[in-house]
């Protein structure tokens, strides 16, 4: 399927790792142009010299997001770059595990800011340019809003946050015809997912009983599923669509606790 998606500009935050760096080697594989916005250069680098390598076309700008200028600063760069915005994917952030017994209000705030406060930032400065290009807006979000985890306070209020936003942007966009979603994302597989695994007593075990609990195949999703459904979202393949939280997740967060696998 053509997403008819060729030298579209979409700016992807923390595009140069995991989730992010896969949906900018699948939206350069469409034509686009994924123009990556974090804060290592060098990382950044990488992942556009990939993208070449692959014969696609991507860009990178250095933004420390967690800094309340820098938003404003890599929208105006991009615009300096390609005098357009076509797309906006905020991507970036962690689970950092500020819970209630352990966080601390300077805690709670810096994770809002890593977690929350760029994607309002983002969407807010590249507003301009999405109005001209009737362009699309895409939320990276987690389970963790709906299901809980335990000891994860911040990074759990950021994805509500994350999930009210789209609702609500997708609201007061319709004039302009910009169209909002959101992928919530469960268990995927990520090189940081593995970095936490690995500092586990067994991760071998820990792999399989997570996997054991997804319904679907009894595996994590990949980078590559979750960026297949990111390109479709902003392509205008999916031109009725706004509003939605799409859970790419293998049935983790809705099916059955039935369909769990018992080790």
């Amino acid at each position: 399927m053509d997403l008819q998606l060729k030298d579209k500009v979409i700016i992807v935050t923390g595009g140069a790792k995991g989730i992010g760096e896969g949906i900018c080697r699948v939206l350069a594989a469409e034509g686009a142009i994924p123009v990556i916005a974090g804060r290592s250069e060098a990382d950044n680098l990488a992942t556009v010299r990939k993208i070449e390598s692959e014969g696609g076309k991507a860009a990178q700008v250095v933004a420390e997001l967690t800094r309340p200028q820098a938003p404003e600063a890599a929208v105006q760069k991009v615009l300096s770059l390609f005098g357009r915005i076509d797309g906006l994917v905020n991507n970036a952030g962690a689970n950092d595990g500020i819970g209630l017994e352990n966080g601390s209000y300077e805690g709670f705030m810096a994770s809002l800011h890593k977690n929350l406060v760029h994607y309002y930032l983002m969407a807010h400065y590249a507003l301009p340019a999405l109005k001209e290009s009737r362009g699309s807006i895409l939320n990276i979000g987690s389970k963790t809003a709906e299901t809980g985890q335990g000891g994860t306070s911040a990074y759990a209020a950021a994805n509500g946050g994350r999930n009210a936003l789209t609702r609500e942007w997708a609201v007061e966009l319709l004039r302009y015809g910009i169209r909002v979603n959101a992928i919530i994302v469960a268990e995927c597989w990520t090189p940081l997912y593995e970095r936490w695994l690995s500092s586990l007593p067994d991760p071998d075990k820990q792999l399989r009983e997570i996997n054991d609990r997804i319904p679907l195949g009894n595996r994590m999703t990949t980078s590559e599923e979750i960026a297949r459904m990111a390109a479709f979202l902003l392509s205008e393949k999916s031109s009725h669509t706004t509003g939605q939280l799409i859970h790419v997740d293998g049935g983790y967060v809705h099916l059955d606790r039935a369909l769990i696998r018992q080790s």
